[in-house]
């Protein structure tokens, strides 16, 4: 019967899971340690999970709005606060209607159903997200995967794919395992030229990257200098939005109308808590008025990369993205790792297969902007002596 657990045992593949005992930070207390802990592998990229008006906006929201609202959307479950914040985040992506989910997992899920039928295609990336992989299963679309990130090849299956009446490339905007920024100038210059549509999810880019925080378009707005435009986002409001819960799309007044009367995971779930809409809610204001916090999470990035590179160590991802994976290839040794580092004071994470490819282990390293520069050198401090000790660099 647990023959399964002994052969992820033996793989070193098999996850263990850390109590924490405090708030979420760049230092946490971790159950077992009696030092406090600096935490390298939090998607909490702006450090607003634990900002102190964040906090208190949940708290006011809980008093005048309650826990939660017993309800789905339509029934009795919308409130002022939910369309407030759905209006703030179609300005923030400048689309021209937002809709709210539970999760962003839920949002994907709910949208290519309802978004294609069985004379449309959907062209995926082949390392695209679990809950996009889900939502288009969910589909009766004519499914094209493409290569990862290559054009090429995205090109070719959009010209077998031309008798479909609409079709939809999906792609991730940062590829989180990776940390790999999509080539979102090149798939909207070949989605003009083909007649297609573009949907990105922006989880791993929301709030805190580009020069404002407005993701992968901005990102290559500033790059590229030319007008990068997608027609479909999904994000998530877990992550640098505040880090509670919540997801949502943006996109068309047409399509998130239909969404509100279609969208399975919306008709279906509760609404979101009252208390993390405030929260997200807060945090997105943060962000509004604080242009200055992606560029501390670009800089805190760069001085990590340089530190480790310097090191020896192999890094992979974009330069300019927090998303740092050191590359171990060892499953057992990326867990040893990671289980010495937290011994040092370092909280993170080994990542192996099957949440990576086999042989493609890592520990995925998130910089945040609420890192000090005395608190990445002391991260890179413990990577070089623990990789010393196990012979992964010199």
């Amino acid at each position: 019967m647990y023959i399964w657990r002994k052969t992820i045992e033996e793989a070193g593949t098999f996850k263990k899971e850390r109590i924490i005992k405090s708030r979420q930070g760049p230092s946490i207390d971790v159950h077992g340690s009696q030092i406090q802990i600096l935490n390298f592998c939090a998607n909490n990229y702006l450090g607003l999970s634990s900002h102190p008006e964040v906090i208190e906006a949940g708290k006011k929201a809980l008093d005048s709005h309650g826990a939660g609202l017993s309800s789905v959307r339509f029934i009795c479950g919308t409130m002022d606060i939910h369309k407030e914040l759905e209006d703030k985040l179609a300005r923030f992506h400048g689309k021209e209607d937002c809709i709210l989910y539970i999760s962003c997992f839920d949002a994907n899920t709910g949208l290519f159903e309802q978004l294609l039928n069985e004379h449309d295609a959907v062209l995926s990336d082949e390392l695209n997200h679990a809950s996009i992989i889900d939502g288009i299963r969910l589909c009766k679309a004519k499914r094209y995967r493409y290569k990862h990130v290559d054009m090429e090849d995205l090109e070719k299956q959009l010209q077998e794919s031309q008798k479909y009446e609409h079709r939809l490339i999906a792609t991730d905007g940062v590829f989180s395992m990776d940390g790999k920024v999509t080539p979102l100038d090149q798939i909207c210059d070949l989605a003009l030229k083909h007649n297609a549509l573009v949907y990105i999810d922006e989880c791993h880019a929301t709030g805190f990257f580009g020069e404002t925080g407005r993701g992968t378009e901005e990102y290559f707005q500033k790059k590229t200098g030319k007008d990068i435009h997608v027609d479909i986002i999904c994000s998530t409001l877990g992550k640098a939005v505040g880090g509670a819960s919540g997801g949502y799309t943006c996109g068309s007044k047409e399509l998130v109308s239909m969404l509100r009367q279609r969208s399975r995971p919306y008709l279906f779930s509760n609404s979101c808590p009252p208390p993390i809409v405030a929260c997200a809610s807060k945090a997105l204001d943060i962000i509004m008025s604080d242009p200055s916090l992606p560029g501390k999470v670009h800089s805190n990035t760069v001085l990590f990369r340089n530190k480790m590179a310097e090191a020896g160590f192999s890094l992979s991802g974009d330069p300019d993205h927090p998303i740092c994976p050191v590359m171990l290839g060892d499953a057992k040794l990326a867990s040893a790792f990671a289980d010495e580092m937290l011994e040092r004071g370092i909280y993170v994470i080994g990542f192996s297969y099957p949440v990576v490819p086999k042989g493609k282990a890592r520990i995925r390293v998130q910089i945040s902007a609420a890192h000090t520069e005395e608190e990445i050198t002391r991260c890179v401090d413990a990577f070089v002596a623990i990789g010393r000790k196990f012979n992964v660099i010199q």
